[in-house]
């Protein structure tokens, strides 16, 4: 009892046991229903559908911040809703490259979902293990926050530099290591990341990985690449490990449920990596700014932020409406 008691209502990284577990709680109801009801089966899934889902995902993140606020109060409240929007529209640019990799491996859209699937469990891993280093380095070290901004400054400048940059799949250092070190199919094989196959010289059977498998792989390095942009900025906003984590992953579930639509409108978001940029600037400057014109409040950070995004995709809205290509040319 004493155990449970430790387990229930000791302090784990600044919160109760209990919040943590009530959050874990939620995220594997939400993917347990995810796959074991709603996508039971491999189908193609729908710009619809994929609307639907991710608006049900978003209404789960924002009630979750809701009692956040409820709980432990406005300013709290307000980061977990900074930290979201935050996450949620860096994460969008990892839609591109998402997009890219299923386009290289020819993944049909019916196999796509589990692929995404399966990331999120990855994401979940390796979020935990960032942010748990993330937390100590600032906790130990307060100056490793000024480290953020000058990177968090030095990747907006750089997003601006390259915005058009696409990146380079088949000559990719990880697929070519994975394709030197494993049996690799040339072709997919339904749904199976791995299948036995005999070998074309001897004839015995052995462990071929699929194109499906490479795929997954390659989006969990670009997620691993992607948060570290997004985690340090979503230190900048706040120091508390339970709201940047729970932030990210809400974040990252919501958008894999959108991916869907956004694919099939990705050309219509060409200006929203300049909005992105601007995004990290701004975070990264205001770290900067904090001795000279002491913190900003979060609803500042949420204020600008989101004007930065909205502006970001109403540009590009406005650039690559019907025909304004044609008329230009």
């Amino acid at each position: 009892m004493e155990l449970f008691d430790a387990i229930l209502f000791g302090s784990f990284l600044g919160k109760p046991g209990w919040v943590w577990i009530a959050f874990i709680a939620i995220v594997v109801t939400l993917l347990a229903f995810d796959l074991g009801v709603l996508h039971r089966e491999q189908r193609e899934i729908e710009v619809a559908e994929s609307l639907w889902l991710s608006a049900g995902y978003i209404s789960v993140a924002l009630v979750f911040g809701g009692w956040v606020w409820w709980q432990f109060g406005s300013q709290s409240g307000m980061e977990y809703l900074t930290g979201f929007l935050i996450e949620k529209s860096l994460s969008m640019d990892n839609v591109f490259v998402i997009a890219i990799i299923f386009s290289f491996f020819a993944v049909p859209r019916q196999y796509q979902h589990r692929v995404l699937f399966w990331g999120i469990l990855g994401v979940i891993v390796l979020r935990a293990i960032m942010i748990g280093l993330g937390a100590t380095l600032v906790a130990q070290f307060s100056w490793i926050l000024y480290v953020f901004g000058a990177f968090l400054l030095f990747t907006g400048v750089k997003m601006i530099i390259f915005a058009d940059h696409q990146p380079d799949i088949a000559n990719n250092p990880v697929l070519r290591f994975l394709r030197k070190r494993m049996k690799v199919t040339d072709k997919l094989h339904g749904e199976r990341f791995f299948v036995t196959l005999p070998e074309p010289a001897t004839g015995k059977a052995a462990r071929y990985a699929t194109p499906l498998f490479l795929a997954l792989v390659l989006i969990e390095i670009a997620d691993l690449i992607f948060a570290v942009d997004s985690v340090p900025a979503i230190f900048a906003v706040t120091n508390d490990p339970f709201i940047v984590y729970t932030s990210n992953i809400f974040a990252i579930l919501g958008l894999r449920a959108l991916y869907f639509a956004l694919a099939a409108a990705i050309h219509r978001f060409k200006y929203l990596k300049y909005a992105l940029a601007l995004v990290l600037v701004f975070i990264g400057a205001k770290i900067f700014l904090v001795g000279i014109v002491g913190k900003m409040p979060p609803a500042i950070s949420l204020g600008v932020t989101f004007g930065l995004l909205a502006g970001g995709v109403a540009w590009s809205l406005w650039k690559t409406r019907s025909g304004a290509t044609a008329r230009a040319l």
